[in-house]
């Protein structure tokens, strides 16, 4: 295949700020549909684009035979429905994060995608960073030896707008599944996925009632490896925060902005590349990356990065998160 066919489903902010500016920039794609319940949205996006196929129901949508693949831009809560119908009208899948509110939605995703023989990728953008793919490559290298902790966190300020993602109806669940999911995928991709062992979780809810606000989390690891992660949205502080810290046997490193130091000779080296990219280009970099390589992969190019199945060991870990935290004990897991 040379040329993609993209319908997009859901047109709020995320559609329409990234996902369609990029695929109709790449010369290998095209946006030839779009779908949304609301009727006067879909019209509005699709005149402003040019799309003429406009939807909004998803069945009368895969009616359309040229449609290769599938951007699945809605609220969780429709994930699994939208796309399972999907794959079984044949039609590969990027499905934005969480892939579904619990295991078992996410379960009945993949296997819909091994029975219709379709992908499934799910918007794990930060592993596109430019700056992760090469703290990444460090450690592939073995620059820092071998890794024994990773601490990883999002903290974000407080806010008095209210979303979808606080209803936990349509989530599934608060910060845990809206960005802890995000952090946990990118501290196991930074270590080679090692097998988890058991998690230890709190949360807190400062600022919301049905879904926690902030929360932490221990992960140890089969190998004796230990992940830890911190995520709010609610945080009484000035800016934004963002990072990953990887600390080896003979090196450490982290994100945001991008560090990487050695020990050399019993000297500790800076080894950070000297050129890189301003925040807000990190940012957009990584969508860009991101929605390539699904294209990619849809032309047959390369395999999935970001995978359905490995989406579903993460919802389990989230779960699992979840049990600790209401139950106020640590948790076994069985995630291979």
């Amino acid at each position: 295949m040379n040329h993609v066919n993209v319908a997009v489903v859901g047109l709020g902010w995320i559609a329409q700020v990234v996902h369609m500016p990029i695929l109709e920039k790449l010369p290998d794609a095209s946006v030839i549909a779009v779908c949304d319940k609301d009727k006067a949205r879909a019209r509005y996006v699709s005149e402003k684009l040019g799309i003429k196929n406009v939807y909004t129901d998803i069945e009368t949508m895969l009616k359309q035979e040229d449609i290769h693949a599938v951007h699945v831009c809605t609220p969780t809560d429709s994930h699994a429905s939208l796309a399972i119908a999907c794959l079984q009208a044949g039609k590969d899948v990027l499905v934005e994060k969480p892939l579904a509110r619990t295991y078992d939605e996410a379960a009945r995703i993949v296997d819909a995608a091994k029975k219709s023989n379709r992908k499934v990728m799910v918007g794990m953008n930060n592993r596109f960073r430019p700056d992760a793919m090469i703290l990444r490559s460090f450690i592939e290298a073995d620059e820092l030896g071998d890794i024994f902790y990773t601490k990883a966190g999002w903290l974000q300020r407080q806010s008095n707008q209210k979303t979808w993602r606080s209803r936990k109806e349509i989530s599934g669940g608060g910060v845990f599944i809206d960005i802890g999911i995000v952090m946990l995928d990118m501290s196991l991709w930074m270590m080679g996925y090692p097998s988890i062992e058991k998690v230890s979780s709190m949360a807190y809810y400062h600022e919301t009632q049905n879904v926690e606000d902030s929360g932490v989390s221990m992960l140890k690891m089969k190998n004796g490896t230990t992940i830890t992660i911190e995520v709010s949205w609610s945080l009484n502080i000035e800016d934004d925060i963002f990072y990953c810290n990887i600390f080896g046997t003979s090196g450490s490193a982290r994100l945001n902005p991008l560090r990487v130091n050695k020990q050399l000779h019993g000297n500790l080296v800076n080894m950070t590349p000297a050129k890189l990219e301003k925040p807000q280009s990190l940012y957009k970099r990584s969508y860009e990356n991101e929605i390539r390589h699904f294209i990619g992969s849809v032309r047959g190019l390369h395999p999935i990065i970001s995978t359905g199945e490995e989406a579903l060991q993460r919802m389990r870990i989230v779960d699992a998160m979840y049990e600790s935290a209401n139950s106020k004990k640590e948790i076994s897991v069985s995630v291979d």
